[in-house]
């Protein structure tokens, strides 16, 4: 082998090594499957960044924004749901908006009133599908393990359709679905329902939760409420867990606020104020007392950070003319259900809620247990120290992790004995 070609390939491991390379803490395990993981994501990333600077071959290639070149890692893992043997699978549509329906294959003879879980996708409510691999297969396990119906809802997504589209689809499916002619339909006992989620999925699970709470007519109510590492709060993006892990793969600090600002709006400005954290003004600033980090956070978890509540700029300031006044919405508690007082939260059903370490939405999920349990419901957390964001979803080959089995497993033994 010439010389010349040994050191392109070294150069060529080298700089492999270098891209796929990035601290991660120690205590993860499987760090390198974890860096691996992260190197694709951050290839589309650059590469939407690459696509936003030529604007006119995205138009060309029909990729007008930076989530559009992201949502390929949804078609990436999208998969089409069919029935196997222990599981029918069915897609339906429940008051215009798309669900994927799992039922156990029933026996001859079965009659028995089954539990049911409406579970809500993940994906910074711009990316993500009920028809992924990892979501796909979870509802499949909570079938076969629970004998239950698994609802897996297909809301629209950002930058298409900002909030309240994405709450108001998810809410319409949970209504029809808690009518007692539908739930008969599909053998679900009625006190035996629940509504879980996943990052975006946990927020638009805990929202729904809250919703239904402030309707007295209710003739159906849910049982319980499973959040996943839930994002539950806008107002401050510089949390103690946000800052320690603004650089942590999969969800680093720039990629969650760009979500939060896609989910209102397409206007830059929103991104700039959020990133600096000076996007609120004196209306929302009434509200930041509930999420006030240093009162609802134990003290293990507020670290070497000292608590500085965010700047209110006066009118629009730094986020633009697009939203003024007090309908900004990322003040809505059905975006951050970390917003309402204590008096809302006394009637929710109860709650598991999963947190991880190194994610940058810990502090949210961490201050809503606190704020439940002082509001009398009955809450389970579960807090993976080396856990990190999106964990349970990384079951599938290449990218199973063991701390994803946990989860799962923990996940649905909490369900077993709850629902």
């Amino acid at each position: 082998m010439r010389l010349g070609s040994i050191v392109l390939i070294v150069a060529l491991c080298s700089f492999t090594a270098y891209y796929i390379y990035e601290p991660v803490p120690e205590e993860i395990e499987e760090r390198w499957k974890l860096m691996l993981t992260n190197s694709f994501f951050r290839s589309l990333s650059h590469l939407s960044l690459c696509f936003t600077f030529q604007a006119d071959l995205c138009e060309l290639l029909g990729l007008k924004d930076y989530m559009g070149i992201m949502y390929f890692i949804t078609l990436a893992e999208r998969v089409v749901p069919v029935s196997d043997e222990h599981v029918e699978v069915t897609e339906e549509t429940f008051d215009g908006v798309e669900v994927v329906l799992y039922q156990p294959k029933q026996k001859d003879g079965d009659a028995e009133l089954m539990r049911a879980v409406i579970y809500l996708h993940g994906g910074g409510w711009c990316l993500g599908s009920s028809r992924m691999s990892p979501y796909d297969l979870l509802a499949r396990k909570i079938v076969t393990e629970l004998d239950a119906v698994v609802l897996s809802v297909e809301y629209r997504l950002a930058p298409a359709h900002h909030f309240p589209v994405p709450y108001e689809d998810v809410y319409r499916v949970v209504k029809h679905f808690l009518q007692k002619g539908v739930l008969a339909k599909y053998s679900v006992d009625p006190g035996r329902v629940a509504v879980s989620g996943d990052s975006a999925g946990g927020n638009l699970a805990a929202a729904v939760s809250q919703q239904l709470q402030k309707e007295p007519g209710e003739e159906v109510r849910l049982k319980a409420q499973a959040l996943i590492y839930p994002v539950l709060q806008a107002l401050d993006l510089n949390t103690p867990s946000y800052q320690q892990n603004q650089d942590m793969p999969i969800l680093p600090r720039t990629l969650m606020v760009r979500f939060w600002s896609e989910y209102f709006t397409s206007d830059k400005a929103l991104f700039r104020a959020m990133m600096a954290n000076t996007h609120n003004n004196p209306e929302s600033s009434s509200l930041l007392k509930f999420v006030n980090w240093s009162a609802f956070l134990p003290e293990t978890y507020h670290k070497k950070y000292n608590y500085t509540a965010p700047a209110v700029a006066e009118g629009a300031g730094g986020a633009g003319v697009w939203m003024d006044g007090p309908s900004r919405p990322f003040a809505d508690p059905r975006a951050s259900p970390l917003l309402v007082p204590d008096s809302a939260l006394r009637s929710l059903p109860k709650a598991y809620v999963l947190t991880c370490e190194y994610d940058v939405l810990r502090d949210d999920g961490i201050m809503y247990v606190t704020r439940l349990r002082a509001a009398g419901v009955e809450v389970t957390h579960e807090h993976y120290d080396t856990g990190f964001h999106g964990g349970l979803m990384f079951t599938v080959w290449p990218t199973d992790f063991l701390i994803a089995r946990r989860m799962t497993e923990n996940y649905i033994n909490w369900l077993e004995k709850n629902l």
